[in-house]
């Protein structure tokens, strides 16, 4: 499926292809959180990253989001998370451990997504306390990361597009 996304004002617009386009797995740790989930949560999508084509690359800003160690040093995330430095719209996440991957936030998209017969709520051990959780019957919940990838759960429930 062919993903359109933009910024909010209109700076940054790109696109990709994604054999995984359901937007069902919300993450509540405190990065995505904190720089694009006002629910509390976002949502990550999965594209292929060589079929990628970006406009208004000049308006574009990256945060590597710092993770504190128990020795008190933090660290740098090797996740490139890239935003409109005009809007503040948060765009897409790139990691080089998954080069051929790009992750477009789901708020980002401008393409009309399918809806998950199913969600995947994970890192609910960090989720803030104000943060309800709308489990429907189903839905998967884990306090950490899962061991099924986006490619998983659509190839679990043949949704692949």
């Amino acid at each position: 499926m062919r993903l359109e996304g933009s910024c909010h004002c209109g700076a940054v617009t790109f696109s990709l292809e994604s054999p995984h386009p359901y937007p069902y797995q919300r993450c509540y740790c405190s990065i995505c959180r904190k720089t694009q989930g006002g629910g509390g949560y976002a949502i990550n999508l999965s594209g292929d990253a060589t079929s990628m084509a970006v406009t208004g690359h000049d308006h574009i800003s990256i945060y590597h989001a710092r993770f504190s160690e128990e020795d008190g040093v933090a660290e740098e995330s090797t996740a490139a998370r890239h935003f409109c430095s005009q809007c503040g719209s948060a765009l897409w996440l790139f990691s080089p451990e998954w080069p051929e991957l790009i992750h477009p936030f789901a708020s980002a998209i401008d393409t009309p997504l399918p809806t998950p017969p199913e969600q995947t709520h994970m890192m609910l051990g960090s989720r803030a306390p104000w943060v309800e959780v709308p489990i429907r019957p189903g839905d998967k919940h884990f306090d950490e990361y899962p061991q099924e990838s986006i490619a998983g759960w659509h190839e679990r429930l043949d949704l692949e597009k």
